[in-house]
């Protein structure tokens, strides 16, 4: 099966490493990436005129930059069937993110965000934060800058087994089977602590993963979620994280609370953003 990855950019070292990241993670298998450009004309000098042929002049440019991005991921792939294709866009970020997902029957979005103070931490910027919001269309996968790729053999799914999980999952034990990695659920509470809700949702779960090698993970609500699941994390050699971003969930506060807009919402790995399917 081929599968279909875009990489949005604006041609910085921070949107190639989430790029070649990408192309690690998927370098055994089929895969088509799309490189695509958001391109918007900010007038950053005293121009009083902007003539046709300067806007064509810049447009001309960003395509140019995104065929030079074509044969840079060609020469570092591994793998013959990988293929690269090209999107340039004049609208903005999220609205060309979610044409190109539908016109290219896209299964991953990879993007790259900033690391704070330099470490190889995931700082979720403004465009990250509005991606994860308003891209409801396929997973989100956000990569801290200059992460090196390492054979992602554990991947966490931090859950609250509030709701039931339906097609959501199946990005997520894709990734898994595709990495040959063992699932680690991470739950805050402890199993004593659920409702029949909570119980019969946990039970499907199970099902769903009957075939994919899962451990669960009970863990007490001392201190904040951030620090439970970074400590989790550093703990267990995690790879990969992985959330569902519900409506009212852990996630949406992450996403909503002016500090973390602020200071970011830090991982040390990469983080997997499932949109529900309501």
């Amino acid at each position: 099966m081929r599968h279909h990855i875009l990489l949005p950019t604006d041609f910085s070292e921070n949107a190639w490493s989430a790029a070649l990241y990408a192309i690690r993670l998927y370098a055994k298998v089929p895969c088509t990436f799309y490189f695509s450009h958001a391109w918007t004309f900010v007038n950053t000098g005293s121009r009083t005129y902007i003539s046709p042929s300067y806007i064509d002049q810049l447009q001309n440019t960003s395509k140019e930059q995104l065929e030079t991005l074509k044969e840079r991921a060609k020469f570092v792939s591994p793998n013959s069937e990988h293929k690269f294709e090209s999107i340039f866009s004049e609208d903005y970020l999220t609205a060309s993110i979610k044409t190109a997902i539908q016109d290219n029957a896209i299964d991953l979005v990879v993007m790259g965000t900033k690391g704070a103070t330099g470490a190889k931490e995931l700082l979720l910027g403004s465009n990250s934060v509005n991606v994860i919001k308003k891209v409801k269309l396929c997973p989100v996968l956000l990569v801290p800058y200059n992460y090196e790729y390492a054979t992602t053999d554990r991947m966490a799914f931090a859950t609250d087994f509030k709701r039931p999980y339906g097609d959501e999952i199946r990005p997520l034990l894709s990734l898994a089977k595709l990495q040959k990695s063992d699932l680690e659920i991470l739950h805050i509470s402890g199993p004593d602590d659920l409702t029949e809700k909570q119980q019969n949702n946990l039970n499907a779960l199970t099902q769903h993963l009957k075939d994919q090698p899962h451990n669960i993970h009970w863990i007490p609500e001392i201190g904040t979620k951030e620090e439970i699941i970074s400590a989790f994390i550093e703990e267990n050699n995690i790879k990969l994280i992985t959330m569902i971003n519900y409506t009212h969930s852990f996630l949406e506060y992450v996403l909503n609370e002016p500090v973390i807009k602020k200071l970011g919402y830090h991982s040390p790995i990469p983080f997997m953003v499932i949109p529900h399917q309501s």
